[in-house]
């Protein structure tokens, strides 16, 4: 966020709505100074483009930056003037209306070069057909011919605009440009034959002497030298270092052509050209009486194509009419120079006239059915000067009426938006120049038709005159004050010829000399026969600047408004400099702090819906990625989530309204920051995603390349093969044949190969474990004697490595194991499938056998238990009991009790079945009548029980194995038997001879 706020304050803020301190001229100025010095020549106020003349060539213009501005939001990139043109542009065709771009500013302030921009933008962005290409060729080169006939070198600017244009651009549905129309408003005519010092004429007359082709010159009589030339003189500086008249000149003959002048219209063109330059070289002398002559003139050759004669009578003489007949009058030298001047002015003023028309013709669109029209209006801008005139006079009056209209517009567009948005609105104090505009040009009372009067009235009425009608008339209003009227004070700032209008953009002080002449435009009956005027009483200049006025309002009150306030920032055009009084006071005049009051009543920002959750759906987890609802809802989340408090927005129907900048701020800076950290995720993803790619084509890459190298490799071994196969086939044959022969050069590579195939079979098919030795590979006849010493070897190593692997514990298992076997094996039916069976240290965890029974024989250390079934001697009755083995007697538990103890010492032996049942028979001495006898026990675990027994007892030798009937001993002197035989089901019952009979089932030998 700091690094947010730090360019923020670097380069200050795009927009100047949303200026905190909003009222405060300076905090205006500054924020316009940052952006200046780093080259942002853009600002905006809401929908206003304010541009600062850099002075220097900038590389924002490019076909790269119009793709970028083309059919993008208005506010997502930058202020620019492309930005400006494309949403004109898309509002047009969306919404089908009229639109039109006020550009104003004073004379340097870049007003003709936004002009261009917008032109060329248009070029790039319609669509492109033949015959749009035409029109879209005529309004770029018109704006060539234009400059070269209406523009001039003025002290503040080179190319400097002396008329007010406005162009239509004409659009057809599909947005493409088919016509258009230019108006011009004001040329400057007396530059024609009057220039100040350090200015020029207009530009065409010193691109035609400097850049004319030989022949031309030479056909229109003129030398290539400007300073043979009254009228290109006057201001001391014909060459000017930043104009290429010759280069101009190509241009402006190339745009003609284009424009599809005829070459006969060209030519009379610049003959009227020509001739308005020896027009200015006619010199006057006084005859004897004091009248002006012309004697031996060579100029008048050249002129207009007019006899001598006449012309020289319509120059030095002036045509009365008295009822029937016409009497001249012969002119002072005086008069003649003013005829003379006024002829020229009057000669040019009605060129530009024609040569506008001209344009208008080739720009109509032939087409009558409705187009769409994006008008440009490049208009003066306020003057001020050390001397202000009739024509400062003009331009100013032009800029309040603008002014009026943009603060109308303006006001009204906001409340039509609140009224739409419904939201409430709150009425905006600003300043009315509606008492300025009237005290110009009120009717009867206002200045222009007191100008009128004083040039239409009998009698001798001068300037002062003028002055003191003006006194007379409004000496009252409180923005009109003049020498006589002033206190003391102001007196002192105020020559006696002055008037003083206090303008919405500050005082200007208008010298009133020259105002009737000017006004009046007079050109003498007989000079406007020359130029084959009739002669009607015309209206004053001034009243026709208002009538025009009048009608360029009525066109703009038509149309959607979008203004470009240009501004220059200092005076010797030098970049990187910033004059705050200059800028202070162009601000003031183009009134554009009244326009950000306006734009900043209520709320400083707002957005469609749509576009503002584009924006900041990121800051929201509920509205990132996607929101599923409609765009209002998904605002409101939004805005939630981000804290936003009641008073500081409005929800309208399509728009959101957001009162104060510092709350944009900061959903912005916490916007900058999400952006980075999805930015980065993004940058992951995409990087992994390119480097996925690349490893991809590397893979397919690097399969071909295999593909290929194993194509080659296998043709090439193919071909080895194909070589080599029928002496190899042929060898192999003879070998297979003398196999069973003793080794010699026929058969030793085939034993050689039914080596290796032998050795390599057996090295995969080698025995697993022991168990498997008798799986040893077929050896063929020449291998039998080391197939068999390799089968010893082998097995010697599979037992090795068997034997290393043998824990102690599972040695002492496998011992019992081989004792059993020693035992058991091939002797009782069911011992193989206790070979599988791993013996345990016991059966009877001690907490399973009685306290009190391992009380008892605590003294001996209990080696092995396991449960058992013991048959009552008497009645062969089965009872649960534990054997448990101890280091000296093996004792018989029934619960809490031991049941019977046998010593070791008094075992005799140990009797089983060789059948598949579970019965032992442990034989006891039994001396003593009281003694218990034989026991007669079925255990599940018989094997291991017996195993153990023996080598507790050490007893190995007194197991036997019997076949049929065991005899057992009840007590000394009495004997019972307990037969077996196999049957369908195992079974234990007492038969009728008093026997235990056994019957077990037969097993299926492994």
């Amino acid at each position: 966020m700091e690094a947010s706020l730090t360019a923020r304050d670097r380069v200050g803020i795009q927009d100047f709505v949303l200026l905190d301190n909003y009222t405060s001229e300076s905090a205006f100025l500054d924020n316009l100074r940052k952006r200046s010095h780093e080259n942002l020549i853009y600002t905006y106020i809401g929908t206003l483009l304010v541009s600062v003349n850099p002075y220097k060539e900038l590389d924002i213009y490019s076909k790269k930056q119009m793709d970028t501005y083309m059919g993008v939001n208005f506010f997502e990139l930058p202020p620019h003037i492309y930005a400006l043109a494309d949403n004109v542009f898309r509002t047009m065709q969306s919404e089908y209306n009229n639109h039109f771009i006020l550009i104003s500013g004073e004379s340097g302030a870049g007003k003709t070069e936004a002009s261009k921009k917008i032109l060329q933008f248009y070029a790039v962005s319609c669509p492109s057909t033949k015959l749009l290409n035409n029109v879209r060729d005529r309004l770029l080169l018109s704006n060539p011919v234009l400059e070269a006939f209406g523009n001039a070198k003025t002290l503040k600017n080179d190319n400097s605009s002396r008329f007010g244009k406005y162009m239509d651009i004409q659009f057809d549905h599909q947005g493409g440009a088919v016509g258009g129309h230019i108006l011009s408003y004001l040329l400057e005519k007396s530059r024609v034959v009057h220039q100040n010092h350090g200015e020029r004429n207009f530009h065409i007359f010193y691109q035609l002497v400097e850049g004319g082709e030989e022949d031309l010159l030479r056909w229109l009589g003129l030398e290539r030298n400007c300073q043979h030339y009254r009228y290109l003189v006057q201001g001391d500086c014909a060459k000017v270092s930043s104009i290429n008249d010759k280069s101009d000149w190509k241009m402006v003959r190339k745009a003609l052509s284009v424009i599809e002048f005829s070459e006969s219209d060209i030519e009379n063109l610049f003959a009227i050209i020509a001739s308005v330059l020896h027009l200015g070289n006619v010199k006057f002398e006084a005859d004897v009486r004091g009248y002006a002559s012309l004697n031996n003139n060579q100029e008048m050759h050249w002129l207009l194509g007019i006899p001598t004669q006449v012309l020289q009578q319509g120059l030095t003489h002036r045509k009365i009419e008295a009822k029937t007949e016409e009497v001249l009058s012969p002119f002072s030298v005086d008069h003649a120079v003013y005829a003379r001047d006024a002829l020229a002015k009057a000669i040019y003023g009605r060129t530009f006239n024609w040569l506008v028309n001209k344009i208008n013709e080739s720009l109509a669109n032939k087409d009558s059915s409705r187009k769409t029209v994006i008008g440009l209006l490049d208009i003066y801008g306020f003057e001020v000067f050390n001397v202000n005139s009739f024509e400062q006079f003009c331009i100013n009056y032009c800029n309040e009426k603008l002014q009026q209209l943009f603060i109308q517009l303006t006001l009204k567009s906001e409340q039509e938006e609140y009224e739409m948005e419904g939201i409430e609105w709150e009425p905006v104090p600003y300043f009315n120049n509606k008492i300025i505009c009237d005290l110009v040009e009120e009717k009867h009372r206002g200045i222009i038709a007191l100008l009128d009067e004083e040039c239409l009235r009998p009698g001798e009425a001068t300037d002062l005159t003028l002055l003191e009608k003006m006194e007379e008339e409004i000496g009252g209003h409180p923005h009109f004050v003049t020498h006589k009227l002033a206190d003391k004070k102001t007196r002192k700032t105020l020559e006696r010829g002055d008037f003083r209008l206090l303008h919405y953009a500050g005082e200007v002080t208008y010298c009133v000399v020259g105002f009737l002449d000017k006004n009046n435009d007079l050109l003498y009956r007989n000079g406007k026969e020359v130029i084959s005027f009739n002669f009607y009483c015309k209206k004053q200049v001034v009243t026709q600047f208002k009538s025009s006025l009048v009608g360029l309002t009525e066109i703009l009150m038509s149309k959607e408004p979008w203004y470009v306030r240009c501004i220059k920032p200092n005076e010797a055009k030098q970049p990187g400099r910033f004059d705050d009084v200059l800028v202070r006071h162009q601000v003031k005049y183009l009134g554009l702090m009244e326009h950000l009051r306006v734009r900043r009543a209520g709320f400083a920002y707002r957005r469609k819906y749509d576009i503002f959750l584009q924006r900041y759906k990121p800051l929201c987890p509920d509205t990132w990625p996607n929101w599923r609802g409609t765009a209002a809802e998904g605002v409101q989340r939004l805005i939630k989530h981000l804290g936003y408090k009641p008073d500081e927005y409005k929800m309208g129907r399509t728009k959101i309204f957001i009162r104060h900048p510092r709350t944009l701020f900061a959903t912005e800076d916490a916007f900058q920051i999400c952006k980075h950290r999805l930015a980065t995720r993004i940058q992951a993803k995409y990087k992994g995603y390119r480097v996925k790619g690349d490893y991809l084509k590397q893979r397919e890459a690097a399969t071909k390349i295999e593909n290929c190298w194993r194509g080659l490799m296998a043709r090439k071994e193919r071909e080895k093969r194909a070589w080599a196969s029928l002496i190899l086939f042929l060898r192999f044959i003879k070998g297979f044949m003398t196999r069973n022969q003793p080794s010699c050069n026929d058969n030793s590579e085939y034993l050689a190969y039914v080596r290796t195939n032998y050795l390599t079979r057996l090295r995969d098919n080698l025995p697993r474990t022991v168990l498997e030795k008798d799986a040893w590979l077929t050896a063929p006849p020449i291998l039998q004697e080391a197939s068999q010493l390799l089968k010893k070897i082998y097995i010697r190593h599979m037992v090795k490595k068997y034997v290393r692997g043998i824990t102690p514990h599972r040695k002492a298992q496998l011992l019992l194991k081989e004792q059993t076997s020693s035992m058991f094996k091939g002797k009782k039916e069911n011992y193989p499938f206790s070979v599988c069976r791993p013996f345990v240290d016991t059966r009877i965890g001690a907490e399973d056998i009685s306290i009190k029974v391992l009380q008892m024989i605590r003294h001996e250390h209990i080696k092995y238990s396991v449960p058992v079934v013991k048959y009552d001697r008497n009645g062969f009755r089965p009872r649960l009991r534990q054997l448990i083995f101890t280091q000296e007697a093996a004792y018989l538990v029934e619960e809490t009790k031991i049941k019977q103890r046998i010593d070791y010492s008094s075992l005799k032996g140990m009797s089983v079945s060789n059948l598949s049942d579970n019965f032992l028979i442990l034989h006891v001495t039994c001396d003593d009548i009281k003694q218990k006898g034989d026991l007669v026990l079925q255990c599940d675990y018989l094997f291991e029980a017996l195993t153990k027994l023996c080598v507790i007892a050490n007893k190995q030798n007194y197991i036997k194995v019997v076949q049929g009937s065991v005899r057992f001993d009840i007590q000394p002197g009495r004997e019972g038997f307990v037969d077996f035989k196999s049957g369908q089901e195992s079974m234990v019952y007492r038969a009728k001879n008093g026997h235990l009979m056994v019957e077990s089932t037969r097993t299926k030998s492994r």
